[in-house]
């Protein structure tokens, strides 16, 4: 735990982190887009989501899913969020944003997919940031050390290079979906309050998944509706 613990102490290098995997992602797009059809594609890069990632927070978005689609009390939800068998709210919450991901990934036009994905990255890792710095932690584990070392001004600081790296990317585009990505975060605080009482790692880790879900289906639609990234910053692509 003690590692843990110094990690969440720097929790608002999350961005760089989403920085720094996006790159990953964005190469690996690169690469199969000279040769793959975008369905191909779509599939390859969500096999090197999880493969980088692990498969921790789609579990834990499983789990929120099973303790929000509880109709209920709220110590049932939380026991339904604990129960270590998936049910189905779990399996429609994590299908639904594979879904979402895996159709933005083939509908954003390949030259784009590189910088969507960079973007992406840095704001679902900003919204874990958000998440737990505007939460209350329900019970003791991961996610209440995230919460527990988290306050406003690493979500500024972590606001701030996400900002960066959002605008240098991709300018006005980029920066708003950045902002969408918080709003989310912000409203999944407001479902773990209503639902459990406070918030737990699963609810951290759904953050996490749902915002880059939420991410590519913009970039994917403002894309789609003539918008283009208009960074300031050269990039290979």
């Amino acid at each position: 735990m003690e590692g843990i613990e110094a990690l969440m102490r720097h929790i608002y290098l999350f961005p760089l982190v989403g920085g720094a995997l996006g790159l990953i992602f964005a190469a690996i797009a690169l690469a199969l887009t000279a040769f793959a059809p975008p369905g191909i594609v779509a599939a390859l890069i969500l096999v090197a989501i999880f493969k980088l990632c692990g498969i921790n927070h789609a579990d834990g978005l499983a789990d929120f899913g099973d303790g929000v689609s509880a109709h209920t009390t709220v110590e049932k939800k939380i026991s339904a969020m604990k129960d270590v068998y998936i049910g189905t709210g779990g399996v429609v919450f994590v299908t639904l944003t594979i879904l979402a991901v895996y159709g933005s990934l083939a509908a954003i036009p390949k030259e784009d997919l590189p910088i969507a994905l960079v973007v992406a990255e840095v704001a679902a890792k900003q919204s874990m940031i958000a998440f737990a710095a505007f939460s209350s932690p329900l019970h003791q584990g991961f996610g209440s050390i995230a919460i527990q070392n988290t306050d406003r001004s690493d979500f500024l600081v972590g606001l701030l290079i996400a900002s960066s790296i959002s605008w240098a990317l991709a300018g006005l585009l980029g920066i708003a979906i950045l902002a969408i990505a918080q709003i989310l975060a912000l409203w999944m605080v407001a479902v773990s309050r209503r639902n459990f009482g406070g918030a737990t790692g699963d609810g951290f880790g759904a953050t996490n998944e749902v915002a880059r879900a939420v991410a590519l289906v913009l970039a994917a639609i403002l894309l789609a509706n003539g918008l283009g990234w208009e960074g300031p910053v050269w990039t290979p692509w």
